[in-house]
Parts: structure tokens; C-alpha cells; sequence
């Protein structure tokens, strides 16, 4: 990243301005292993998509490193929906959890 620029989700590819709800990820939780300092930033919807589609036992197992949510077959929907969104998009979260895009 360059001094003055945006960080950029690793998971839609889309820059994260000031101000844009957002959080931490951590790629493996403690309580399946991982060892607390790999964690990313991510669009706070993102993020909560992440969660509301795959078990902390997947996303420990099948989905811990930077690159695998974003090719992962299970998000490819959102991923297309999210790109025609702004960077500083959010939406309410949807009860239920998974959700069609």
C-alpha cells in the first residue's frame, strides 16, 4: 500500500476509505489453533459474509490464508454483487444467516 491510499479487502479487492465500517479478520481463531497475529482488514460486510456462509472449522481448515475466501466457489455471487458496489458500501446484516446474492 502506498502512503495516502485507502487499504484495500482482501476479500472483495475494493479500497476501504475513512470512515467505512470495517474489522478484523483473524485467519485462524485461537480457539481452532491459529495463534493470534494473522489477521487482515476487512469491509465490515465482508467480513460478516464470511461468517454467515462457513463454520469457524472451515474457514480454520478450508479458508486460511488471504486468497482462499476470495476464490472460494461459495462466495463467487457475493463477490460479483459486491463489485458493482462503492467502497464504502454496507448493508444491515440479514437474519437467517446464509444468504443468495
Amino acid at each position: 500500500m502506498v502512503e495516502g491510499e485507502d487499504p484495500v479487502c482482501p476479500v472483495c479487492l475494493r479500497p476501504i476509505p475513512p470512515g467505512a465500517r470495517q474489522s478484523l479478520h483473524h485467519l485462524v481463531r485461537k480457539l481452532k489453533g491459529g495463534k493470534g497475529g494473522a489477521v487482515v482488514q476487512l469491509h465490515q460486510i465482508c467480513h460478516s459474509e464470511i461468517h454467515a456462509r462457513f463454520t469457524e472449522s472451515q474457514l480454520a481448515r478450508d479458508l486460511n490464508t488471504v486468497r482462499k475466501p476470495r476464490t472460494h466457489r461459495e462466495l463467487s455471487g457475493f463477490l460479483t454483487w459486491m463489485a458493482r458496489r462503492p467502497p464504502g458500501f454496507t448493508a444491515a446484516a440479514r437474519a437467517g444467516g446464509r444468504r443468495k446474492w
